[in-house]
Parts: C-alpha cells; structure tokens; sequence
C-alpha cells in the first residue's frame, strides 16, 4: 500500500502544479489586457503632466550646472593628490 499512497501523492502534487500554472497564466493574461492601453492616450498624458511640471528658470539651471562641476573638479582634485602621495610613497618604499 504504500506504493499507492506515493502514487496518490505524487498525482496530488502535479495537480496543484497544473492548478498554479492555469492561475498563473490567467494573472498574466488580466496584466496583459490592462497594460493595452493605447498609445494615444499615453502620450496625450505624458503632455499633460509636462506642463504641469514647474520647470526652473534659465539661470538657475547655469548656476546649479556651475556648482555640479565646480565640486566634481575640486573632488577630482583631491583623489589626483591622494593618488600621487600613495605613487610617490610606493616608489619610496621600493627603494628601500
């Protein structure tokens, strides 16, 4: 009998299988209808919430830009003489 019994369980088992493959594939079937939203209509509401966004004044933006490159050049700074002081080390030790 215990035969019977692995037999049952594994009939049990694929049945639960094929049961969350069908509830899988119906999800992926109601995702696929919704996301069919034509693209007229996404692009209509790209617009619209384009110009509802406030977008910054010309020279705010030059002086932000400014900022940004200002600190990347200071911090590229930093890293050169760090990465020279560890070279100018390194050499000095092999010397030794």
């Amino acid at each position: 009998m215990a035969k019977n019994e692995k037999v049952n369980a594994t009939q049990n088992d694929l049945g639960l299988d094929e049961n969350k493959k069908s509830l899988s594939k119906n999800k992926k079937d109601k995702k696929a209808k919704a996301n069919k939203v034509p693209k007229k209509n996404k692009a209509k509401e790209t617009v619209s919430e384009l110009k509802k966004v406030t977008w910054p004044k010309f020279g705010t933006v030059v002086k932000n830009t400014g900022m940004v490159l200002a600190v990347v050049l200071i911090f590229g700074l930093v890293v050169f003489g760090i990465d020279s002081l560890f070279s100018w080390l390194i050499k000095l030790i092999m010397k030794i």
